[in-house]
C-alpha cells in the first residue's frame, strides 16, 4: 500500500528508510496538505505502510474511525450512486494489465501483501480537492499465482476533512472512514523493532501517546494517513459492499 502526497517517486521509497523523521501518506491521499509531512517521500512511509502488514488492528489505539450516523433521506440513494460509480470504474480493470496501462501503479510489488493497492496518483490528487467517485484513487487487489484478481477501489480524503466533510462525499450512515493514527515511529538505531513480534513501535506497536513516544525516544505522530473507504462493489449484500470488518482485515492482514 502507499498513502500519498501524490508525487512519488521509486527513488523516495529507499531514500524514506535511511531519514530520520518520519511522516507520510498512504497509497493516494492527502494532496491537499502538500508539504513535506504529508508526503510518501519522507521517512515513515514505506515502514508505516510495512508495519501494517501481517496484523490486524482490532480497531485499536491506532485506528479512528469515523462515527455511524443516522441514516437520513437521500443517504441510500447518494451511496449507490456512489457503488455504481465505483463499479463501472472497477469494471474496466479486471485485467490488471489495463491498469497498469492507463497509469495505476503497485505500491511495494514485491512485499507480500493481503491486498495490493494499484495507486492513480492524478486521481489521488482530485481526491485531494473534490470528490470523483469515477476516479477512486486505488484499486485493491489480490494476488493469484501471477496475477491479479479486483476485489474494490479505494476512495481517500485529506486528513484535514472533519466528518461532516466525509459525510459529503460518501454519507457516513452507510460507510464509515478509517484513518491510521497515534504512530510512534522508532528512534533510527531501531527501526526493525517496528516488525518484531510484540512490537512498541509502529501501526501495530504498544506505544500509542506522545508521552510515551517520547520516553522511547520515538517520533510521534497523532495521524499518518489522510482518510480512506474501500467498496467492494462486486458484492451483492450492501453490508458486503461497505463492509468494515473486510476493510480492516484488507488493511491489515
Amino acid at each position: 500500500m502507499r498513502i500519498v502526497c501524490f508525487v512519488l517517486l521509486a527513488a523516495s521509497l529507499s531514500a524514506a528508510q535511511t531519514q530520520s523523521v518520519p511522516t507520510g501518506n498512504m497509497p493516494g491521499h492527502d494532496m491537499a496538505n502538500m508539504n513535506m509531512s504529508d508526503s510518501p517521500a519522507t521517512p515513515g512511509s514505506s515502514e508505516a505502510m510495512h508495519s501494517m502488514e501481517g496484523h490486524h488492528m482490532d480497531m485499536g489505539p491506532h485506528m479512528k474511525m469515523t462515527t455511524l450516523r443516522e441514516l437520513k433521506p437521500g443517504d441510500k440513494e447518494k451511496a449507490d450512486a456512489v457503488v455504481q460509480a465505483a463499479r463501472r470504474a472497477a469494471e474496466r480493470y479486471i485485467d490488471y494489465k489495463v491498469a497498469l496501462a492507463d497509469g495505476f501503479e503497485i505500491f511495494m510489488p514485491n512485499v507480500p501483501q493481503k491486498q495490493y493497492h494499484f495507486t492513480n496518483y492524478r486521481y489521488a490528487f482530485e481526491n485531494a480537492w473534490k470528490f470523483n467517485p469515477d476516479h477512486p484513487t486505488s484499486l485493491l487487489y489480490e494476488k493469484t499465482g501471477d496475477s491479479y484478481k479486483l476485489i474494490g477501489v479505494m476512495y481517500t480524503a485529506p486528513k484535514r476533512f472533519t466528518e461532516d466533510q466525509l459525510d459529503e462525499r460518501i454519507p457516513l450512515s452507510i460507510a464509515q472512514w478509517h484513518a491510521h493514527v497515534n504512530l510512534c515511529m522508532a528512534p533510527s538505531g531501531l527501526r526493525g523493532a517496528a516488525f518484531s513480534p510484540n512490537p512498541k513501535f509502529g501501526l501495530a506497536g504498544s506505544i500509542s501517546t506522545e508521552e510515551a513516544c517520547d520516553q522511547a525516544g520515538g517520533h510521534f505522530i497523532p495521524q499518518v494517513f489522510g482518510w480512506m473507504v474501500h467498496v467492494y462493489p462486486f458484492e451483492k449484500n450492501p453490508q458486503d459492499v461497505w463492509s468494515v470488518e473486510r476493510q480492516m482485515h484488507d488493511h491489515m492482514d
